[in-house]
Order: structure tokens, then sequence, then C-alpha cells
């Protein structure tokens, strides 16, 4: 498989559309943790029992559990599409913390570069192993070698995707 080597300037023509993704993600994570504690105080209330369909909670239970799916799908749907889709890479923490990565090849080997919600364009990069610890800023020499190589001529095997 074939991954896209992306130039800094590519990286950052996406951060506007990056930025949307993460307030899609943010406000389902925001629902999601919301109805799970209504689904929780019905559960204190009722215990097990309102599981039961005679539970006059029951309905609202179901209807809130639904609301819970609906949510994750939706989440889901904002990293797939908005991320994955794109070629990059959401890292360990990445949903939490709002980090992505985008691959690159830097002197004939993989590389990401590394980008943080709140950023206003990729600064940083690092080596796959090394994770956002072992960012680095980005030079104008660094730049220029970006994503100048050829992608299908390096081994793209080590990208965990």
């Amino acid at each position: 498989m074939t991954r896209k080597a992306f130039t800094v300037d590519e990286a950052n023509a996406l951060i506007a559309a990056l930025n949307d993704v993460f307030r899609e993600i943010r406000a389902h994570r925001h629902s999601i943790r919301d109805t799970a504690q209504k689904i929780e105080v019905l559960e204190l209330v009722w215990g097990s029992g309102v599981r039961d369909e005679s539970n006059p909670d029951h309905a609202e239970f179901l209807s809130l559990h639904e609301d819970v799916d609906r949510a994750m799908r939706g989440m889901e749907r904002s990293i797939d599409e908005g991320v994955i889709a794109r070629g990059l890479r959401l890292p360990a923490g990445g949903i939490e913390n709002g980090l992505v990565d985008f691959p690159t090849t830097y002197f004939g080997r993989w590389v990401y570069l590394c980008w943080h919600v709140g950023e206003r364009e990729v600064r940083y990069w690092h080596e796959i192993d090394a994770g956002y610890p072992g960012r680095r800023e980005i030079t104008a020499d660094d730049q220029r070698e970006m994503g100048a190589a050829e992608p299908g001529s390096i081994d793209d095997s080590e990208l965990d995707f």
C-alpha cells in the first residue's frame, strides 16, 4: 500500500478542516458524556430494574442508549471522513488531545508532521516511533525536504494505519 507524503504546505491547507472535525468530535464526546450521566442516574435510582419493560423509566433508558449509539456513530464518522480518509493518523491520545500526524518523507524515510489543536500551522515533526514527546520544530531546510521523495520509492510498511 502506498501512502501520500504530505508537504508542510499541504498539511497546513487542512488545518481549518481539521479544526472543524475536532469541534464535531468534542460535540459528540460532550453528548456521550452527558447522556451517560443520565443513564447512570436511572441505574442508581432503579438498579437493574430499569431494564424491565414495565419500569416507568424503561423507554427513556432505551432512548438514552440510542442517543449514545448515535453520538458514537457520529464521532466515528467524523474521524473516518475527516481524518482517516485524508490519509492522516490519530496517534495515541489523538482524539482526547486533538493530535494529528501527517505522514511525510524526510531524507528517504517516513516521519510524521505533527499538529495539535490550537496551533495555527504545522510547526513540528517527529520520527515514526518518537510520538508527541519527540516533536522537533520544523526548520526551513526541513520544510524543503519534507514530502520531496516519491512516496512509492519508500517502504510504507512501518506506518501504523
